[in-house]
């Protein structure tokens, strides 16, 4: 099982929200030097999100995640603000590994289907944000249909992987709520990475014994809750 720290940018910093409000932000510097000290720490795998184009200003944070990609050289799967098939096509010519896609995904599923024929299925991960067994898009603002429906939905238009957050416990700190996932997991055959409420090595072991493909660490890895060296050790097992 991977495990990727995440690298979400903000205005140009690297943050944490609560819950996806900016109003709950946490700073946490320069998203570059995070992405290196997670790297050097023993990441082989970052999950970076343009929260601004979550929000909808896609054009921020452009030149930083570029930066990032040619500084590190790392798998990277990206996220946020990638709105139409263009936009994943501009972000994986610049050389990330995968392009994260919700609402694009919800709104247009034939999406998936374009960028799979483009540039091969693992370049595509649609990501299935989940509140109350619900996805919600554009920035967690607004409700699509029900999780397990839309996850093999996308996975028929040729998805390579899902992206599950459970928006829920997301940023709490408080654990993992391990029955959505396990639903999902065994509702589909493409790997999931999943991520929201990862907070101590147990957590990661449940994870494990899910049969996730890989988690996302954020607000517990900032916070110093879990260690990456912890994680991953947990993870390799």
């Amino acid at each position: 099982m991977k495990v990727f720290p995440a690298v979400d940018i903000l205005d140009g910093t690297c943050v944490q929200l609560v819950q996806g409000d900016r109003k709950n932000s946490v700073a946490y510097g320069d998203p570059v030097l995070r992405a290196e000290e997670w790297l050097q720490q023993g990441a082989d795998a970052l999950h970076v999100i343009n929260l601004d184009g979550a929000f909808g200003a896609a054009d921020k944070n452009v030149g930083l995640i570029k930066e990032i990609i040619r500084s590190t050289g790392a798998e990277i799967q990206l996220g946020g603000g990638i709105r139409s098939t263009a936009d994943a096509a501009g972000w994986l010519d610049a050389g990330v590994t995968r392009v994260i896609i919700g609402t694009l995904a919800a709104d247009r599923p034939e999406a998936i289907t374009d960028i799979a024929d483009a540039y091969g299925k693992e370049a595509v991960m649609a990501g299935v944000d989940a509140r109350g067994g619900k996805v919600v898009v554009h920035g967690w603002e607004e409700t699509a249909g029900d999780f397990i429906t839309m996850a093999r939905a996308f996975e028929e238009r040729g998805a390579g992987a899902l992206l599950f957050t459970n928006v829920d416990v997301e940023g709490l700190c408080n654990g993992i709520a391990e029955e959505p996932v396990r639903r999902l997991r065994e509702a589909v055959r493409i790997p999931v990475v999943a991520s929201g409420g990862i907070t101590t090595p147990q957590d990661v072991h449940i994870m494990r014994e899910i049969g996730v493909e890989g988690i996302v660490l954020g607000s517990a890895l900032y916070r110093g809750t879990i260690t990456l060296k912890e994680a991953i050790e947990e993870a390799e097992r």
